[in-house]
C-alpha cells in the first residue's frame, strides 16, 4: 500500500528554493520513501505536527501533518539551524488551512 503524499504550495516554494542540490535531492528521496510506506525517522513537535528529519547537510527538516489513514500534507521545511523557525511558520500554515 503507497501513502499519499500531498504538498502545500509554501512547502513547495521551500522545496524550490533549496540551493543544496544533495540536500534537495535527499529530501525527494525521504518523500519518494514516504509514498512507499516508508516514512523513516519522525518526531511529534505538536498541535498534530510532526517532522522528518533528513541527516544531509545542515539537517533537514520536513514539517507535516497527518490528514488520513495512508495520507499526509507536507507543510514546510527548514534546517536544523532554523527549527524553531520552521516549526512556527509550518504551525502558522496549519492553522491557516483549519480556518484558525
Amino acid at each position: 500500500m503507497t501513502h499519499l503524499i500531498d504538498r502545500t504550495p509554501e512547502f513547495d516554494t521551500w522545496l524550490d528554493g533549496m540551493r543544496d542540490i544533495w540536500g534537495k535531492t535527499a529530501v525527494l528521496t525521504r518523500l519518494y520513501r514516504a509514498e512507499e510506506n516508508n516514512v523513516g525517522d519522525c518526531e511529534p513537535v505538536g498541535n498534530g505536527l510532526s517532522e522528518m528529519r533528513v541527516f544531509v547537510g545542515p539537517g533537514y527538516r520536513i514539517y507535516f501533518v497527518r490528514t488520513g489513514i495512508t495520507a499526509y500534507l507536507m507543510l514546510w521545511g527548514s534546517d536544523k539551524t532554523d527549527q524553531n523557525r520552521g516549526i512556527k511558520r509550518a504551525k502558522e500554515i496549519l492553522d491557516a488551512l483549519r480556518g484558525q
